[in-house]
């Protein structure tokens, strides 16, 4: 039997929403198939085993379970495969499945550590998580394939020192409104309309608080649509999911507190432009060199135009979570999908 080791929380300010993803993967994975081992990290980045009530990680409360908390860290040892306790325990696993999202969770570095130890794990390796994550990156790579975007000008701290006139000028060019986004921050976390000069300044002063590095988009009134991609060398591609966010913008409120979305699978699209959507969310998963999983955003204007807006390459397992419902969509039961995603780790 597999022994999975599945991680969750995270130095990130998603560490909420990854509690949400590992709860709901934790309750599809097929017991007759694997053995799981829970890791926890914390806020500020302590690791421990966790053998206590798996229900207390949705609301956090895990790590209040003080008995059933072991620090641990991974074996150096290249291949060995192991976790090695506080307590002098040694648990072999076979493969890490993290689930978590944002900064020091899913933009390379916790991948570069299995790397290096030579431990299988689910979803892109180092080098594509950490191109997916920055966004400014994503955009120029997938600008040399002539992927439609957004205009947008990366501002990071140096441009603040400079009274951000840059970003004023450029912003004045392209006209208002406009949408200010950290660069490397997922869950629209620190993300906002900007319709004015002096909603601006504020705007990217909150921006750059999560990496020091942040985005101005042109403001594109559209559909959010989205596509989910399966695979390593044969891919599943989904069709399209839409989503109403109820509010202006599908932002981190509107999806993980406020009831208001409401989603189509598929999208109220025309085949044509379905069909096109879904050839770029392939060539856009390709080109970054993903595996496993990742889940491709776009907007959708009413002409139907289409702009690539991100890739996210651990997204979102919670109950509201589009990925695992176009999976579904596509005929996986949710313990199907978590099996696929165990079975493809490399």
């Amino acid at each position: 039997m597999k022994k999975i080791c599945l991680i969750f929380g995270g130095k990130s300010s998603e560490h909420e929403v990854s509690l949400r993803s590992a709860s709901a993967i934790l309750s599809g994975i097929d017991t007759a198939k694997y053995e799981t081992v829970l890791l926890g990290i914390t806020k500020d980045g302590k690791w421990y085993v966790y053998e206590g009530d798996p229900a207390k990680i949705k609301d956090g409360s895990w790590i209040y379970d003080s008995e059933n908390l072991t620090k641990a860290t991974l074996s150096p040892a290249f291949g060995e495969k192991a976790l090695i306790l506080a307590d002098g325990r040694k648990i072999a696993v076979d493969v890490m499945y993290p689930a978590v999202h944002g900064e020091n969770c899913e933009d390379g570095r916790l991948q570069g550590l299995f790397e290096l130890v030579g431990i299988p794990f689910v979803g892109p390796g180092s080098l594509a998580s950490a191109v997916c994550m920055d966004k400014s990156v994503t955009k120029s790579i997938l600008n040399e394939i002539n992927i439609p975007q957004a205009k947008a000008i990366v501002v990071n701290d140096f441009s603040r020192e400079n009274g951000y006139k840059d970003a004023f000028v450029w912003a004045e060019k392209v006209g208002y409104p406009i949408f200010v986004k950290p660069t490397s921050a997922g869950s629209s976390v620190g993300s906002a309309k900007v319709s004015s000069k002096e909603e601006l300044a504020t705007a990217l002063d909150n921006a750059l608080v999560y990496g020091g590095k942040a985005l101005i988009e042109e403001y594109i009134k559209g559909r959010e649509i989205e596509v989910a991609v399966l695979g390593n060398d044969d891919l599943t591609v989904s069709a399209c999911g839409e989503i109403d966010p109820g509010f202006e913008f599908y932002d981190y409120d509107t999806k993980y507190k406020n009831d208001t979305a409401s989603y189509y699978i598929p999208a109220r699209l025309s085949a044509e432009t379905s069909e096109k959507i879904r050839t770029y969310a392939e060539k856009i998963y390709k080109t970054l060199g993903c595996r496993g999983l990742s889940r491709v955003d776009f907007f959708v204007t009413d002409s139907e135009e289409i702009f690539f807006n991100e890739i996210n390459t651990l997204p979102g397992f919670t109950s509201i979570s589009m990925y695992p419902k176009l999976m579904m969509h596509e005929g996986m039961s949710f313990t199907e999908l978590i099996t696929s995603l165990v079975e493809l780790a490399k």
